[in-house]
Parts: structure tokens; sequence; C-alpha cells
């Protein structure tokens, strides 16, 4: 197996192939750093020496390393030290220049002023916020349609489309037709269920906002 090259894996496992059929968001942080370094050593291809890489460092190991630290794994000479400190160093600047608007995606202010088409509805909409790797959107949702009192969500509802999508984050919402914001015992169990559903797929759940005609409760915020 460690003699093999890139391009003796099925072209579906390759990561070029990959990026350019389902984008960057779908590789893994091993599969991203293949296609930095592109080449291996003697035994050992690219992948799995980006997959060594990525074991020995993780993300914030990576944005933190100087040109010695990468220099000291095996198989990382100066060239691809100084490939894979040029796009954490671009990847850095352009967070920077992002991490105001990202932030405001996040917020639930955000979430409460995206939901006008069901905040005052009569029924119960169930809405998931779909995002990927850099916490942007992908698309939104409404999943689920209850009565005047409850809608009934399922986690397939909610993380088979995020698997479609290929979401890594998602950011639940749903509006209280009572015009309350407290969660109930059932929004506390939903959330708790939707949460560990999300652990085990990967997905994160980031916040569950509740809006109503007048405002907002964010279960992050409160600590739920």
């Amino acid at each position: 197996m460690n003699d093999l090259t890139i391009h003796d894996l099925p072209r579906v496992e390759r990561p070029r192939e990959k990026l350019i059929k389902y984008g960057p968001d779908a590789l893994t942080d091993a599969e991203l750093l293949a296609l930095v370094l592109r080449t291996g050593r003697k035994g050992e291809n690219a992948l799995l020496l980006a997959a060594r890489v990525a074991r020995k460092m993780d993300r914030t190991a990576l944005a933190r390393a100087a040109f010695d630290d990468l220099m000291r794994i095996k198989g990382i000479g100066p060239a691809k030290a100084c490939e894979l400190l040029a796009c954490v160093e671009i990847g850095k600047r352009i967070f920077e220049n992002k991490v105001t608007a990202v932030g405001e995606l996040l917020s639930p202010q955000d979430v409460f002023d995206a939901l006008k088409d069901v905040r005052e509805s009569k029924k119960e909409h169930f809405v998931v916020f779909f995002l990927d790797s850099r916490n942007q959107q992908i698309k939104r949702e409404i999943v689920s349609v209850g009565t005047v009192n409850a809608s009934l969500v399922h986690p397939r509802e909610v993380f088979e489309p995020a698997v479609r999508h290929l979401a890594v984050q998602v950011i639940l919402a749903h509006n209280h037709p009572s015009g309350g914001l407290e969660p109930s015992q059932e929004d506390l169990d939903v959330h708790k269920r939707l949460t560990e559903a999300g652990r085990i797929l990967g997905i994160e759940v980031l916040d569950h906002v509740i809006v109503t005609g007048k405002g907002f409760m964010s279960f992050q915020e409160k600590k739920f």
C-alpha cells in the first residue's frame, strides 16, 4: 500500500478529482495537505505523508508552526515546509478580512433577521442553516412544520440534507407561535437529541435559536 502513488488510487479517491467534482469542503485535512505537498517520498505517497503530518499537527498546531517545526517531520524538506507555511499564512490573512462578516453570519440576531417569513407564523417551523467549514451559509431549509404548539423533528430530517449539502456545521432555529421565548421541555429534548446525533456524524450544532415576532433566544448564549 505504501508503494502506491496517488495515481494508483481510484479516481473518486484522488484529492484533486474530489476537489474538482465536489469542491474543497468535501476534502479531509489530510487530502488538502496532500494537494499542497503534491509528492511523497520513497515508500510513502503524498496522501500517506499528509496523513502523518495531520496526525502530528492538528489545525491549531499547524497554524502556529514555524519553519523548524515542519522540518522536524520526516519527509518534509525546505520546499514543502515553505509551501505549507505559505498556505497557512494566506489562510490567516483571508480569515482576518472575513472575521467580522463570519461573526455576524453566525449571530442569533442574523438568524432572527433571516426568519422574517416564519417568526410570526401560527404554526411552528423548524429551520436549519447549513454551514461549510468556513462557517459560511450553504443553504437554509425548513425541515418541519408542526401544529400550533408542537413541531416533531427527527434527526434524519436535519442531517440527511446536511450530508447532502456537505455541511460541517448547522444552526437550528424554530419559531414559537405562543410568543414566549423560553424553551419547552420538548425543545430541550429535541436540542439534546440533535446535538448528540450531530456529534456521531461529525456535524457540529453551533446554536439553536427560538424566535418570535418580538425577539429571539439563543441556546448557546443561555448555555443550554
